[in-house]
């Protein structure tokens, strides 16, 4: 777990999961950049700290281009790749959101691709490189109600990340996802009072095997496993992190 001179890409790394996984890696001894949309004062802090930081609208094409010439002059390799970004619309299914829809669609799914296709040479210059994908256990299916067009995005992710590992294997790259359940993040907890988090947190823990529920840092040690030499053998995976979800419709992925 050591990822000293490692170099590390985090997409949404200013909050939640992006920014517990792009401090560990940084912890850890790794070089670690960040792309960001927002959160233009946690993208301040962290560049403080010694993470260096490049903005960019990921479902944007040409924006994610210019990211990575950006990129390229300080790198000319790529070792770990984490495809974090997402945005979370939750809606019930007949009352579709048309214009929610395809936002989750060119954030979450598109925009893993973008980013994914513009730093693939840049990954095939490392002698140890790899991918891991943000997915969800939405993704796989659960029974939480208003999650299907954000979980049909995450499925996408998870067969990408499949696809990804038979296409890529061939130049070393390790491809895997993680997919996490109800994580205590901006992302869940946006828009709410403590006491309707509160109470959501109470029913998704009464919904685990283990009673509890999640922290970004929970998730973000289970992408520097991945990452790690300890998983050289590990690819094309979907690793469920979710307490041992009971409303799932199944955790065979």
């Amino acid at each position: 777990m050591n990822f000293e001179n490692k170099i590390v890409l985090v997409t949404g790394g200013t909050r939640g999961i992006g920014r517990s996984i792009a401090e560990k890696f940084y912890a850890k001894g790794a070089n670690v950049t960040i792309i960001y949309n927002s959160s233009e004062a946690e993208a301040k802090r962290l560049k403080e700290k010694g993470i260096a930081v490049i903005k960019c609208d990921i479902s944007n094409r040409e924006e994610v281009k210019k990211c990575r010439e950006e990129f390229e002059r300080r790198f000319n390799r790529l070792d770990i790749l984490v495809n974090n970004a997402g945005i979370m619309y939750l809606f019930p299914f007949e009352n579709f959101d048309e214009e929610k829809y395809k936002r989750m669609i060119e954030v979450n799914l598109n925009g893993t691709i973008y980013v994914t296709l513009e730093f693939l040479n840049l990954l095939k210059r490392s002698i140890s490189p790899c991918i891991i994908n943000l997915a969800s256990n939405a993704g796989i299916g659960t029974a939480l109600e208003g999650t299907t067009y954000y979980a049909i995005t995450k499925a996408g992710i998870i067969i990408l990340t499949k696809r990804l590992a038979f296409e890529l294997g061939k130049y070393g790259i390790r491809v895997n996802a993680v997919a996490p359940g109800w994580v205590e993040t901006d992302l869940t907890t946006m828009g709410r009072s403590i006491d309707e988090v509160e109470r959501i947190k109470e029913m998704l823990r009464n919904r685990t095997s283990l009673k509890t529920t999640g922290k970004p840092d929970d998730i973000a040690g289970l992408v520097l496993f991945l990452a790690s030499g300890e998983a050289r053998y590990i690819t094309g995976q979907i690793i469920v992190a979710d307490g041992g979800r009971i409303d799932n419709l199944t955790h065979s992925v």
